[in-house]
């Protein structure tokens, strides 16, 4: 599905009703907060050849506290206005005023789709 494709689906539909899923694979910090692991090279070929001797294959992407407990909820079953609904019971004190939690959250998962770190799952059955 093409760029356009995708953004007309989105522009049709309440964001809130989307079902986030992740697209890469993350790692627990040792503070308990999440390094999404992004790949240096998605070919094959160019990792062999370009990838530096002792670097790892990957780039960790850190998130924060509230980033991370976001991120942990994404498992393609809950909807975004659910993993609203459970920041705003687990975190009360950091999701000031509640009737922003949503606009935040909408907000955190858009820069994760547009840097392609999650898709919607409505928008990859289609």
């Amino acid at each position: 599905m093409n760029l356009f494709q995708r953004r007309k689906i989105l522009k049709k539909t309440n964001y809130l009703d989307l079902t986030p899923v992740r697209i890469f694979d993350h790692e627990m910090r040792e503070d308990g907060k999440v390094n999404i692991l992004l790949p240096r090279f998605k070919n094959k070929i160019a990792l062999r050849m370009l990838k530096p001797p002792k670097k790892t294959n990957v780039i960790p992407i850190k998130l924060d506290e509230i980033g991370s407990a976001i991120w942990l909820m994404i498992d393609g079953k809950l909807r975004v206005l659910e993993i609203s609904e459970k920041m705003q019971t687990l975190y009360p004190d950091k999701m000031q005023p509640p009737e922003e939690t949503e606009t935040r959250i909408t907000q955190f998962l858009s820069l994760l789709y547009q840097q392609r770190y999650i898709s919607f799952r409505e928008i990859m059955v289609s």
